[in-house]
């Protein structure tokens, strides 16, 4: 890739993420000086400081450690692991009410879901790309010596239910989706409901998980089957019989009068054709045209006929425009989805399979890859700020939702708990979250390797002595 584009992804990765950190602790900031709370610092990212200015009395500093921000508030339950000494005397400031630290604690989830809100009326205006392997119920490939295969499910089969859920869609976190309640179901079979030629059939396969070494995430359920999606092309291989007849983004239709449902499809026709010409259908820029490729043998690479082709993996490309409402309940179901499958006993989904900081900036530059990866990353930032909003809300010391638990706490007992508990309580709860924060971004960081399981061999044909492959493509009939 080319280093001024990746730097460039970077920089929107990195001020993208820290948006959602500052908006959320503007909420707290702005509250505070609502309510005349005394203001030490105001911190983007944890750890030593390595730029920091005074404005007002109030330090605004940017820390070592990209994990998150903190508002330092010398009157509410301190929190002096995370933000350090206070350099405040506690004892000479006044006292404030309940009322006010449940103000003040509440407004960061709010700020928070108001950016999620907003993101998602941009999103409306904007558009979502959605690929139609999201969409996608139908399916396109079925795995060799998988259960899916064993138990008899064909590529093709619409797939209606699976483990008792209507499904809607391939991919994707959600009750309707056919990966995730593959994903999330617990018992030694899967019931999935299919469509066949018009006929409603059910399979009970058996799930597998792939296995991993000790240091990486565990594997996760699945059947192996892959959704159906209009083959793309990303590029053709010089010298391929596909170089003269095929271009990036051409989408590849039918093979000898087979519709193709996934490139493995393409692939096992061209593997079979004993190298004779096969007649192709594609669309190019939303026109219809056919091709006739021969197949030949690479002179590097797998010695099994080929045509000189490696596929896009996004496929055909949607642009939904969902409203801002739609938005924010699928991103709740979603989360309400994951919350439910990690405080499972039978769920194989654990605390490792989340994502921290890492993780969070990996799927962002993934995201910015792609042609669309601003809109995609906005979408993104909907599902993103809406679970920051709701999981601070948790009733756990040092997040937003247990300092109003300590503010209900002392207003139920009309006086303040002694420091030297809520000290306590504070520094092993912040502990804890730090240490999860460390330990799943352990997982994180593995993930930021190369993907070298599928490395996709060199491809190189004979030079041509002929023009017999210069034919150019006919509009289809």
């Amino acid at each position: 890739m080319n280093v001024l584009k990746m730097l460039f992804i970077v920089f929107e990765v990195v001020l993208l993420f820290n948006l959602v950190i500052v908006v959320h602790e503007l909420g707290h900031y702005f509250a505070a000086r609502w309510r005349g709370l005394k203001i030490d610092r105001f911190g983007i990212w944890f750890g030593k400081s390595l730029w920091e200015t005074k404005i007002d009395g109030v330090t605004f500093c940017l820390g070592c450690i990209p994990a998150g921000g903190y508002v330092a508030l010398p009157q509410m339950a301190p929190m002096e692991t995370i933000e350090g000494k206070n350099t405040t005397d506690n004892a000479n400031l006044p006292s404030i009410s309940a009322l006010d630290k449940i103000i003040v604690a509440f407004a960061g989830p709010l700020f928070s879901f108001g950016l999620a809100v907003t993101f998602a009326a941009v999103v409306w205006l904007i558009g979502r790309p959605v690929s139609e392997r999201e969409t996608s119920t139908v399916i396109g490939h079925v795995f060799p010596n998988s259960p899916a295969e064993k138990i008899g499910l064909h590529p093709g089969d619409r797939v209606l239910e699976v483990d008792n859920h209507k499904v809607t869609k391939f991919s994707g976190v959600g009750d309707e989706s056919i990966t995730w309640r593959i994903v999330r179901s617990e018992g030694e079979n899967i019931p999935i409901k299919v469509e066949r030629d018009g006929k409603l059939m059910e399979f009970l396969p058996i799930p597998f998980k792939e296995d991993t070494k000790g240091w990486e995430r565990k594997g996760l359920r699945q059947i192996g089957i892959e959704a159906a999606y209009t083959p793309m092309v990303g590029k053709v291989v010089p010298g391929g019989p596909a170089a003269a007849k095929l271009q990036a983004n051409d989408f590849i239709l039918e093979a000898n009068g087979q519709k193709i449902l996934h490139p493995s499809t393409f692939a096992s026709i061209v593997t079979n054709s004993g190298g004779r010409a096969m007649s192709v259908k594609i669309e190019r820029a939303g026109q219809p045209l056919e091709v006739s490729l021969t197949p030949e043998i690479p002179v590097e690479g797998d010695k099994i006929p080929r045509v000189g082709i490696i596929w896009d993996e996004t496929g055909r490309m949607t642009l939904t425009h969902p409203g801002p409402i739609e938005q924010v309940e699928s991103g709740l179901g979603t989360l309400v989805s994951t919350l439910g499958a990690l405080f499972s006993s039978k769920s194989d989904i654990k605390p490792q399979h989340l994502s921290g900081p890492v993780g969070i900036m990996r799927i962002y530059y993934l995201l910015f890859e792609s042609d669309q990866g601003w809109r995609l990353a906005i979408w993104f930032s909907v599902v993103l700020n809406l679970n920051l909003a709701v999981l601070n809300m948790l009733p756990i010391p040092v997040l937003d939702g247990g300092h109003i638990t300590l503010a209900i706490v002392e207003a139920v007992r009309r006086k303040p708990m002694e420091i030297k508990i809520l000290n306590w309580l504070q520094t092993a709860c912040a502990t804890l979250v730090i240490g999860y924060i460390l330990y799943v971004s352990f997982y994180d960081v593995q993930d930021l390797k190369p993907d070298r399981s599928k490395p996709g061999p060199e491809m190189k044909f004979a030079p041509k002595t002929d023009n017999s492959s210069n034919t150019a493509p006919v509009p289809s009939r």
